[in-house]
C-alpha cells in the first residue's frame, strides 16, 4: 500500500516569517525516513499505511508544541493507493512517459 501525504503546517501566533518553525517541522520529517519532497507550499510525503502517516503529522504537530505555539494552522490532503509503492516517483514518471521531462 502507499500513502501519499501533502501536509502543510506551521503556527499562525509567531510572526509573519514561518520558516524557522517549518524548518523544525521538515527536520523531523526528514529524520523519520519517509521518502518526501518540500515544495514552496507543502511537503509531500509517502508511507505505507494510513497510521503511519497520520502519526507522522501528529508528531509535527508535537515539534510546533514544544516551540511554544499556541494555533497552529495545518492542511492534510491524502491519496491512497493499495498494492503500489514509491508512487512519489512513478506518478511523476508517468507524466514524464507521455510529455517529456518536467521541471521538479
Amino acid at each position: 500500500m502507499s500513502v501519499l501525504l501533502e501536509m502543510s503546517m506551521f503556527p499562525t501566533d509567531h510572526g509573519e516569517s514561518k520558516s524557522k518553525y517549518v524548518a523544525e517541522v521538515i527536520n523531523l520529517i526528514r529524520a523519520s525516513g519517509y521518502t518526501y519532497q518540500l515544495t514552496p507550499m507543502a511537503t509531500i510525503i509517502e508511507t505505507k499505511t494510513m497510521s503511519e502517516a497520520l502519526n507522522l503529522a501528529g508528531k509535527c504537530y508535537e515539534v510546533l508544541e514544544e516551540l511554544d505555539c499556541n494555533r497552529v494552522y495545518a492542511t492534510l490532503k491524502f491519496d491512497i493507493r493499495k498494492g503500489h509503492e514509491n508512487r512519489m516517483k512513478s506518478k511523476i514518471e508517468s507524466i514524464q512517459n507521455h510529455i517529456g521531462k518536467v521541471s521538479l
